[in-house]
């Protein structure tokens, strides 16, 4: 079988920085992951209202790896309830939202779902969704589109010796 042709895409590494502006998030260190469907956002304190007959969801982010600080507050509407079987088996149903993601000079809307990513290296990983028909993966590489600095993307004090 011939290698397949592809248009003209953008090589992304397997970890990048994504600002979610809706959500005031300007920015997250994202693991890339091909092997995942759908996006995920480490959120906790989730919780479900109604909003002119429609469902959305009230939570907290804390969008620094391995920190505590900031803790940043979102609210989005409510597009699915999916069940999504994590890298370690377990199978729990999630609430999708959709936003708005920014990657490099790329902006775009796709799904997240929210769950506890406490226990997990990156406060969000970026799935297949969000990458077909816009990115090419080379796990060689890393942070392609540009490296971040928490302290001015999250000027509040970061370093209170407070860890996950």
């Amino acid at each position: 079988m011939a290698a397949r042709q592809f248009r003209s895409r953008t090589i992304i590494g397997w970890r990048e920085w994504c600002g979610l502006p809706e959500l005031g998030l300007p920015g997250v260190l994202a693991k890339v992951d091909t092997g995942a469907r759908t996006s995920a956002l480490h959120a906790f304190r989730i919780k479900p209202f109604q909003r002119d007959g429609e469902q959305w969801v009230r939570f907290a982010a804390h969008p620094v790896q391995r920190r505590r600080k900031p803790e940043i507050h979102a609210e989005a509407r409510v597009v699915d309830e999916r069940r999504i079987t994590s890298s370690n088996g377990t199978t729990e149903l999630r609430l999708v939202i959709a936003t708005i993601v920014v990657l490099g000079t790329y902006r775009f809307e796709t799904e997240l779902t929210l769950a506890s990513r406490d226990e997990m290296g990156y406060r969000m990983l970026l799935g297949r969704q969000a990458l077909t028909g816009r990115f090419v993966v080379d796990s060689a590489l890393s942070l392609t589109l540009g490296d971040r600095d928490e302290a001015r993307l999250y000027p509040q004090p970061i370093d209170t010796g407070e860890r996950n």
